[in-house]
């Protein structure tokens, strides 16, 4: 027979099989290998009158619970998130420093505003920082599932979860990923990585962006702080469960369409409980952590430089004030004793944020957000958010510092009280205001459901080694950004939210 000959009967007894068992010939495999090495066991195995429960069945009575398992799950990955993120503040500002120390070293080797100097400082160095800033991170988490994997849980918390996955058509080891993306998307997605099946694997990948990061986190700050200071807690709450629903909806749409087929069944042996040991856990740690770096950074600096190139040329435009004259005058008045130093350097700092916002307006990518506004002003939005969107395909943290330039404030936060005045202010060439707790609440949806960052772009493509996955990740993601925002903006003003 020839290999045709061959998969055409694999196939017929296949179907054959699964009418008479009414089930997949993979489970029926595995149900009869088992129920063969029981009947084994049963005859050749003598069991004393008492049995005696080893300690990790004593410690599984507990963890594996109907009730309790998944509330110490759930208390476990609290702790970890409470451990890494806490943890991380400190190295995170050491790493800040260390690029700003790095910024001023670099930028006296070449001319004073000049391009090359913007590129070394803002694109490069800047770009590195994306990546680096969230090492610590990164590196903090994978040391927490290394100590849960190396004791013998992690296997457990597949375990509990999978009777709940297996009803949106995933696996038991989904949840872990999806958990991860709730800290950072990018070790999520790397987590998928422990899944069998591709077809779980892939669906896990591809839903994962929308459980919102701590990357979207100062978004949701600004807005909140502005729109909402007496509800934060429960607007904030609302766009977690909204990202976790719409990773349920659409993991149910990708099993049933793009990837169909039942759910891998979802059998494995739980090992024993162990004390992880330290050489061990930071072997781990480290070979995961370096390859974040390795798989992430290029794409990313490259990421950063487009932005930085598109924000920053034409280089010299025709600004509709001379600001260097103006700012001469200024320091002129202060030497003549006319102004106080205090009211010199306010000047020249308004005059310089002036300055920045009218050069990112005739930017490049303040043209981008001109030709894109048509696109998101049926979501409330106008060609400044669009930019800000824009930026945040970088990091989604560029958001609020790109509104802090366009809204000329110089270099915002999420706590910036002058930022947070100026977008309550603006408006329309008509008088309307552009925002409105409808319009914050809108830009926050969008914020947790459009693309991922180009960071997790670069690491879906590493994980699926083919472009077709990460494309469609950005495109999809964006596209039901776009509807249910829409749906959010133009249902609130139906109702009269607007």
């Amino acid at each position: 027979m020839d290999r045709r000959e061959i998969l055409d009967q694999v196939r017929k007894s296949s179907e054959h099989l699964k009418g008479i068992f009414d089930d997949e010939v993979e489970t029926i495999i595995v149900d009869r290998r088992y129920g063969f090495i029981n009947g084994i066991y049963k005859k050749v195995v003598s069991r004393p009158a008492i049995e005696r429960l080893s300690a990790s069945d004593q410690i599984d009575r507990v963890v594996l619970n109907r009730v309790l398992g998944i509330p110490i799950f759930l208390f476990l990955m609290w702790l970890m998130f409470k451990f890494t993120f806490t943890l991380s503040e400190v190295p995170m500002g050491w790493v800040e420093s260390g690029q700003e120390w790095l910024g001023n070293i670099f930028g006296r080797f070449f001319p004073a505003e000049s391009a090359f100097q913007s590129l070394v400082v803002e694109g490069i160095i800047g770009g590195v920082g994306s990546v680096i800033i969230f090492v610590p991170i990164i590196f903090l988490l994978f040391f927490c599932m290394a100590i849960l994997e190396d004791s013998g849980y992690m296997a457990r918390a597949a375990f509990v979860m999978d009777r709940f996955m297996h009803k949106i058509g995933l696996h038991g080891r989904s949840f872990i990923p999806m958990i991860l993306g709730l800290g950072c998307n990018i070790p999520g997605i790397m987590a998928c990585r422990t899944i069998d099946q591709e077809r779980d694997r892939l669906t896990t990948i591809l839903v994962n962006p929308f459980m919102s990061c701590g990357a979207r986190l100062p978004v949701y700050a600004l807005l909140i702080g502005a729109f909402f200071p007496e509800k934060g807690g429960t607007v904030l709450y609302s766009i977690y469960i909204l990202g976790i629903v719409m990773a349920i909806v659409m993991a149910k749409l990708f099993r049933k369409y793009l990837f169909p087929g039942p759910a891998a069944p979802f059998v494995m042996e739980l090992p024993p409980y162990r004390i992880p040991t330290i050489k061990g856990v930071i072997i781990h740690m480290w070979e995961r952590g370096v390859l974040y770096l390795k798989k992430a950074g290029t794409i990313i600096l490259a990421g950063c430089v487009l932005v930085w190139f598109l924000g920053n040329f034409p280089w010299s435009p025709e600004y509709s004030k001379d600001y260097d004259r103006l700012k001469q005058e200024v320091k002129a008045d202060s030497a003549s004793g006319l102004i106080t130093k205090a009211a010199r350097d306010e000047s020249i700092a308004n005059l310089e944020n002036e300055q920045a916002r009218e050069k990112m307006e005739k930017s490049y990518l303040g043209g981008l957000g001109r030709i894109i506004e048509p696109v998101v002003k049926p979501l409330g939005f106008d060609w400044k958010i669009g930019v800000g969107l824009f930026g945040g395909f970088i990091a989604k943290e560029i958001v609020v510092g790109t509104l802090g330039t366009l809204y000329a404030v110089g270099e915002a936060d999420e706590e910036s009280a002058p930022l947070r005045e100026r977008i309550q202010r603006d408006t329309w060439p008509d008088g309307r205001k552009i925002y409105t707790p409808l319009t914050a609440f809108t830009l926050m949806v969008f914020t947790l459901l459009y693309m991922p960052c180009v960071a997790a772009i670069g690491v879906i493509y590493r994980e699926t080694n083919s472009w077709k996955w990460p494309l469609f990740a950005a495109g999809y993601t964006t596209a039901v950004a776009w509807v249910v925002s829409f749906i959010v903006y133009q249902g609130g003003r139906l109702i009269g939210l607007g």
